[in-house]
């Protein structure tokens, strides 16, 4: 028998549990990078207007940290990718990493796997299986995101280029997933450790980009950047992240074949030999399980304040001429700009968030389905206390990254203005804000869960089409009675205008009624179901 003996098996099986997920993503990927393109369109119709704004993001080393450099002052296409290029890059290997870790260590853990290899199976099936979903999900996404972007008017040979490189980096970062897959017993370890080399990528990207940029060469992300999509393409580049790939998928074979079934590379380490009083509570469980995830969170977005602080100082550059200047002061001066950026971007902060919140619950119904639920409830914790733990890992820890990036934020802008303790203040409750929209996302995934189990994945839907129709609805001409579908349609654009105060309340009592529904679904269907 062959070692890959029943990969089509396996690839079409797991193309079947992605047929949803994948798709999903794989069209907002090029929703959004062809709505990107029209609205650049329209807000710089000028080629004067373009070079001002490039000329403005290179001159702001933190704009250039964050979303990369725009290579020709003069492209269209490079002034409408600038968001999306490198931030791109890096969602779509998020994508491409969870999907190896979900058919390969995730299988195994689950016990799944080895009821499959008791058959006609090869050692190295699962592996081929996952990659080649890996391989045909990041060419679905080049392919529509660079056909997109061909839509709505922009070259060919850039969007390709563009398309190409989210593709590859995908693929690089698959490649990074499927070796550390073989290394650790736990998905979620997995998925962590991968999720933090890609953050650790992205870092070094950024500081190449506004400093040596001899460091952007040395992550997969910047290799998305350097090929510059519509500034001159440099397809060589695309030869990088292959052959990186392909390295490491050679790594991840080899590495598989020194191991046992279920078992992982690195040694477990010894726990305390007390469990102690913190893991005699259900709480206490549950924060020792999510703790390290929590605090991740909570980092990356006391960062990403500190980010949004700085950006905010030069957000007036943006549209340095006469009329821009006179457009600012009717407005209310700089000051309505800047509030209006921060409101933009921490209510980007708060949908992302959701995710957090989301996948709290997501979790507790991966622990049913691994039939790790059925013990707890065979001892003193009811059924109650389970769901209402996981809730309150899903509310209050929601809160506790955005207060981060409120606060981060706040001390970013306050050291510039002179007044940080205002500034904390102001901005610190312009995060928060957000906090009502995300618990409806949260209530309608425990709603899922306690009502509809298999369904759950539709919360992740939902949010999709949140993140989509908030970013492009108004543009592609969506009416507003499904702009208001989306709970952040409703909050107040904080800091500036308190209007949509008076939504707070019902978006709040709505929350309660879709956790009461799905606590009730919970203690009376069967577990497992």
């Amino acid at each position: 028998m062959s070692t890959l003996t029943g990969t089509g098996v396996l690839f079409r099986l797991a193309l079947r549990r992605e047929r949803l997920r994948v798709p999903l993503w794989t069209l907002a990927f090029a929703a959004t990078t062809a709505g990107a393109a029209a609205a650049t369109a329209d807000l710089y119709p000028s080629q004067r207007e373009l070079t001002v704004l490039a000329e403005a993001v290179n001159a702001v080393p933190a704009l250039v940290a964050f979303y990369g450099r725009i290579y020709d002052p003069t492209s269209l296409g490079a002034a409408a990718v600038l968001k999306l290029t490198g931030f791109g890059a890096a969602l779509v290997a998020l994508l491409l990493i969870t999907t190896v870790v979900r058919h390969t260590r995730a299988e195994e853990e689950s016990g799944r796997l080895d009821l499959l290899g008791s058959g006609v199976l090869g050692r190295h099936a699962p592996l081929a299986a996952a990659l080649a979903v890996t391989v045909v999900a990041g060419l679905a996404v080049g392919v529509l995101t660079a056909g997109g972007l061909v839509v709505s008017g922009l070259p060919l040979a850039g969007s390709v280029a563009l398309g190409a490189g989210w593709m590859t980096t995908g693929w690089a970062f698959g490649g990074i997933a499927a070796v550390i897959a073989q290394l650790c017993r736990s998905a979620r370890l997995a998925t962590g450790i991968t999720g933090g080399v890609l953050g650790l990528a992205y870092l070094v990207r950024a500081i190449g980009d506004s400093g040596p940029e001899w460091l952007s060469w040395l992550s997969p992300v910047g290799w998305a950047q350097q090929i510059r999509p519509f500034a001159g393409e440099r397809w060589w580049v695309v030869a990088l992240p292959l052959a990186f790939a392909t390295v490491l998928v050679l790594v991840a074979v080899r590495l598989s074949d020194r191991r046992d079934l279920g078992a992982g590379l690195l040694a477990d380490r010894a726990g305390p030999a007390h469990a102690g009083c913190g893991l005699r509570s259900i709480g206490g469980l549950l924060w020792r399980l999510n703790r390290t995830g929590l605090l991740a969170w909570t980092a990356v977005y006391l960062v990403l304040g500190l980010v949004i602080g700085n950006l905010a100082g030069g957000i007036g550059k943006f549209l340095d001429n006469p009329r821009a200047e006179r457009l600012i002061l009717a407005l209310g001066g700089e000051k309505a700009l800047s509030d209006a950026f921060f409101a933009l971007e921490l209510g980007i902060a708060g949908v992302v968030v959701s995710v957090y919140a989301i996948s709290a619950l997501t979790h507790l119904h991966t622990e049913e389905e691994a039939l790790r639920v059925e013990p707890l409830l065979a001892s003193s914790v009811s059924r109650t206390r389970l769901l209402t733990g996981y809730l309150l890992l899903a509310i209050a820890g929601s809160v506790v990254p955005l207060l981060a990036a409120g606060v981060g934020a706040g001390l970013a802008s306050g050291l510039q203005t002179g007044n940080p303790g205002a500034e904390i203040g102001r901005l610190t409750a312009a995060a928060l804000v957000q906090l009502p929209a995300v618990w409806v996302l949260a209530g309608l995934a425990c709603a899922l869960f306690g009502l509809f189990p298999r369904r759950l994945g539709l919360a992740w839907v939902v949010l999709a089409a949140v993140v989509v129709v908030g970013e492009f609805g108004v543009l592609f001409g969506v009416p507003q009675l499904v702009l208001d579908l989306s709970p952040f349609t409703h909050l107040p654009s904080l800091p500036g205008s308190t209007a949509g105060m008076t939504s707070i309340p019902w978006l709040v009592l709505t929350t309660c009624a879709l956790l009461a529904a799905g606590m009730a679904g919970f203690r009376r269907r069967d577990i497992a179901a």
